[in-house]
């Protein structure tokens, strides 16, 4: 059996998978998104992590479902949400999703010690 803490880890495969889903690009950049401050030599913009949904902290699955890319500036901006735009980010990841995802639901990307994924 595979430790949880693995299970809230996104692979290689499913970010080869959620980057080729997104064009491999920041999903809040395409949306010109707070990008007031940008600079495309920014590492902050030209470094990509895939952000999850549901946090780890919250037991959120490494799942394609759970993840979006998203450069290092709006990944930050979106975990520290000490703007106050953490809620708006993840409304608009979670339409994301559901545009590709028909039964998305978030109880499904939360890690759960008896499902059998």
């Amino acid at each position: 059996m595979i430790g949880y803490t693995k299970l809230l880890q996104f692979d290689k495969n499913t970010i080869k998978r959620i980057q080729i889903r997104d064009d491999y690009s920041c999903l809040f950049c395409k949306l010109g998104y707070h990008t007031e401050k940008f600079n495309p030599n920014s590492l902050d913009f030209i470094i990509h992590d895939i952000a999850h949904f549901i946090p780890k902290s919250k037991m959120g699955l490494g799942i394609e479902e759970n993840g979006v890319e998203c450069c290092r500036y709006h990944h930050h901006l979106l975990d520290n949400g000490n703007k106050g735009l953490r809620e708006e980010m993840l409304k608009i990841m979670e339409e994301h999703l559901k545009s590709f995802y028909q039964d998305w639901n978030k109880n499904n990307l939360v890690y759960k010690k008896y499902d059998r994924r």
